[in-house]
């Protein structure tokens, strides 16, 4: 059989050449490599962990039904942030206000599109209208990373954009629902209702595993929950690179529940429904200093011995934002960050406040919530 060789040559392109042009096979620092099915990359990788990785299923042999998020080719003629708006938008191509519904475009940032086939260039509908049919969750993750470090990991209850989850087009997001409704009213009229989102076999591998089938709910919370796992994300950062995340099963139903119950706090926090988002002790405060609340070009910009986010000139700012939340990303995005950018020259009303600020304390609570996963969990692989 043959072998196979790599080496790196880096530096700036005089440099490359020189060395080419001096150097030969022979006296190359080679390494040889063994790339491995199903990709047979063709660069070194640390395997040593692929088989207790690949013990775990794969998130679409889990949840079958699942697409990329919608692509609607003209977000400016079709996605707003109010309602009303998105209905002006919706008038303007003749449609009627019923086509207008949410859509998470951004993490933390949901607004209101014109969501018809005439005006989204792929509006991924065989998909997304479980998520319109009635009331649902989906999870939401990346097949690669490429650029990235895993951290990609949402919910919503809405349909989602393509790019809400990294702007690096490779690393899109996918929307996985977690209950199928009946398409027509055929099917409607034939008492068929929603249906969970797993495959046969993996629900066989589990209630074998726990010796009892659970709920949807649980399950899907239990995914989110490894998900967000500081060191399911560190230990397999080789493998969630290139394919989708796959899920470790245990037979503990202690941990199964322990973590369940970690992933649907964490549900609703990214969801914005958590009681605790609501204690005022919790909450940044804003500090008006004659900016009119508007968010100037240039900023946010971060004051780390204040801890502050200063969104203009005269310093109209959110106060006591802890550092490590300044610094969190969902997925290749600076959440505190990229939320104020995208309303660059807007003046922030009273709710888009609030919402920022329960934001900071979602993203607090969730990285106290990570910490805890990791705690709960013995080790890795999970029993």
């Amino acid at each position: 059989m043959a072998k196979i060789f790599h080496a790196h040559l880096h530096g700036d392109r005089v440099t490359k050449y020189d060395r080419l042009i001096h150097s030969t096979i022979s006296d190359t620092a080679w390494l040889e490599i063994s790339p491995q099915t199903p990709f047979y990359l063709l660069i070194p990788q640390d395997t040593h962990l692929l088989k207790e990785y690949n013990q775990g299923w794969k998130i679409t042999e889990i949840m079958p039904v699942n697409s990329v998020g919608i692509v609607t080719g003209q977000d400016g003629k079709t996605i707003a942030f109010q309602k009303s708006d998105a209905e002006l938008l919706a008038h303007e191509h003749n449609l009627s206000k019923s086509v207008v519904t949410q859509i998470l475009y951004r993490p933390f940032d949901t607004r209101f599109i014109v969501y018809d086939s005439q005006v989204v260039t792929r509006p991924r509908g065989e998909v997304m209208r479980h998520m319109i049919a009635g009331k649902n969750l989906a999870l939401l993750t990346s097949r690669l990373t490429k650029g990235e470090t895993y951290q990609h990991a949402q919910v919503t209850q809405n349909i989602a954009e393509v790019i809400c989850m990294s702007p690096k087009t490779s690393n899109n997001g996918f929307v996985f629902p977690l209950y199928t409704y009946p398409k027509t009213n055929v099917e409607k009229e034939m008492g068929m209702s929603r249906h969970p989102n797993f495959s046969q076999p993996f629900l066989k591998d589990l209630t074998d595993r726990l010796g009892y089938p659970p709920t949807p709910e649980a399950i899907f919370h239990y995914i989110y929950a490894i998900f967000h796992s500081p060191t399911y994300r560190s230990r397999y950062a080789e493998f969630l690179k290139i394919d989708f995340p796959r899920v470790p099963l245990t037979r503990n139903d202690a941990l199964f529940c322990q973590l369940a119950a970690y992933g649907e706090e964490l549900v609703a926090l990214h969801l914005m429904k958590s009681a605790k988002l609501e204690q005022k002790s919790k909450l940044p405060q804003f500090v008006e200093q004659e900016g009119k609340c508007i968010v100037e070009p240039g900023h946010p910009k971060y004051e780390v011995k204040s801890r502050s986010v200063i969104i203009n000139k005269k310093g109209d700012r959110f106060t006591h934002v802890p550092e490590a939340v300044w610094n969190f990303y969902v997925g290749g995005y600076p959440v505190c960050a990229k939320w104020l950018k995208d309303r660059k020259g807007r003046t922030l009303s009273p709710q888009d406040i609030a919402h920022y600020q329960q934001i900071v304390v979602a993203l607090g609570e969730t990285i106290t919530l990570m910490a805890a996963i990791d705690q709960a969990i013995p080790g890795f692989p999970i029993e």
